[in-house]
């Protein structure tokens, strides 16, 4: 243990990225603590990819129960579908709470401090602690700051948390809104909109800018709005934001052209799901007593190894990860920042590999990516010198998929012409979640389309969507 400290390490939040962090210091010898104000296991577990998973899962079952077309072509007829909202929710509040008390069952049985109140730097090496029991200051070799984010309500939008909200409360299921606007096409406006669709509610969604899904690669986005959005009972709004959103029975959006902030339109709806991202949870960590400035966008700046920079400088014994850093905004991403920041903490230099950080959303069926979109990668090409290609194989031309008669999906994989080295992989279909880890195994290992169109694939399974993505590379 360091001498003249009270811990090793010091871990303010206790999401996925902080409970990463400390597994991994207890297996370095650290001795450790962890803070946390509010629920153990963060957004994640209490508010984000946990419950709503649960919600996917049992709202997808009902699509799937109701689904007569698919069932019938598969030889199987089946009578009225009911389902129990209560029911559905509780499933996810269980999974919830199991994960939880996983979670701090873990850390205990590892000797982790758990600190309940809301910690704050308080100078070099000191963290201070406010909780029922008044103020207390501890000092730690090193700190890591885990704080996580919180969603993102742009101006002009009033949250009342019953019939305007956010996926913070979203995945409680209190209501089944006859009819919701959701504010936001990304991963988490397009997962509630397969949850409420598949339960009955009619949607429009809002998107500001001028295409649906725009952070996903452009021929995913294309076959995934078929897909998802044009045979649902979903309305798109495009190049249009909500200007103003007042709560109540109905729910009255103000609509306006993104472009020319023209009035176009007001609508009243039962509910409203503002999914238009996610902000840093960074203040009040008590940053200004050791000369630490947040970025314009309110993320902590740090370098490549996660320690805290002050002025472009590193400040000693200081790291930021998760969320809060801005680098990468998964749960999965802040728990490998974690074990990266450990891994420097005690002397191993180490670096976080993003381009190989998968990502997915769980909608039905799944995307996933990992690694650079099209776009990226010729921007890349160009800067570095070289040019990239692309192919791609198709769900309806593989055995495993169309057994399942589930042929809506396509692989495609982007990679250096000269090299062959693939730089990204975007996967719409049927297991799409999966799917990407070997993708994202390849990334990390810098491998080539050449090499990896000689792999043997199992047969039939929709891993060959793949493999025949990498043979048609060659």
């Amino acid at each position: 243990m360091s001498q003249g400290y009270d811990y090793d390490l010091v871990i303010i939040g206790a999401g996925v990225g902080g409970h990463g962090a400390a597994l991994h210091a207890v297996s370095c010898g650290l001795k450790t603590a962890i803070i946390e104000a509010a629920d153990m296991g963060g957004t994640c577990v209490n508010r984000g990819c946990i419950p709503s998973k649960a919600l996917l899962a049992a709202s997808g079952r009902v699509r799937e129960l109701r689904n007569a077309h698919h069932l019938k072509s598969l030889g199987i007829q089946i009578g009225s579908v009911e389902f129990d909202r209560q029911a559905i929710a509780n499933h996810a509040n269980d999974l919830v709470s199991k994960i939880q008390g996983d979670l701090t069952n873990s850390l205990k049985r590892l000797k982790v401090d758990i600190i309940r109140g809301w910690g704050k730097i308080a100078g070099a090496q000191k963290v201070s602690i406010i909780g029922d029991g008044g103020e207390k200051t501890i000092t730690a070799k090193d700190i890591i700051l885990s704080p996580g984010s919180i969603p993102f309500v742009p101006p002009g939008i009033e949250v009342d948390g019953k019939t305007v909200f956010t996926s913070d409360q979203g995945v409680k299921l209190e209501s089944l809104p006859d009819w919701v606007a959701i504010i936001g096409s990304g991963y988490i406006g397009l997962e509630f909109s397969d949850i409420y669709s598949a339960l009955g509610s009619e949607i429009t969604m809002i998107e500001a800018l001028d295409q649906l899904m725009p952070g996903f690669d452009r021929d995913i986005a294309k076959l995934a709005e078929r897909v998802l959005i044009t045979p649902r009972d979903i309305e798109t709004k495009v190049g249009i934001y909500a200007k103003k959103v007042i709560p109540g029975s109905p729910v009255v959006i103000e609509l306006a052209d993104f472009k020319t902030k023209e009035d176009i339109d007001v609508i009243e709806v039962d509910a409203c799901l503002v999914a238009t991202g996610r902000i840093p949870a960074t203040k009040n960590l008590g940053l200004e007593s050791v000369g630490v400035e947040l970025d314009r966008r309110n993320f902590i700046p740090v370098d490549d190894r996660m320690a805290v920079l002050s002025a472009g400088e590193v400040v000693p014994h200081l790291w930021a990860i998760g969320d809060a850093n801005g680098k990468m905004m998964l749960a999965h991403a802040a728990s490998a920042q974690g074990i990266i920041a450990v891994e420097n903490i005690v002397g191993r230099e180490k670096i976080v590999d993003y381009r190989s950080i998968p990502a997915a959303a769980f909608t039905h069926p799944e995307v996933s990516y990992v690694g650079l979109t099209e776009t990226a990668a010729k921007e890349l090409g160009q800067t570095e010198g070289f040019e990239i290609a692309t192919s791609k194989s198709y769900f309806k031309g593989n055995s495993k998929a169309l057994a399942e008669n589930e042929a809506d999906g396509i692989a495609k994989v982007i990679y250096r012409k000269d090299t062959g080295e693939v730089l990204g992989v975007h996967i719409f279909g049927l297991h799409a979640s999966d799917l990407i880890h070997e993708a994202s195994a390849a990334i990390a290992n810098r491998q080539s389309v050449h090499n990896l169109a000689h792999l043997v694939h199992a047969h039939p399974t929709l891993s060959e969507v793949l493999d025949e993505a990498y043979k048609r590379a060659i």
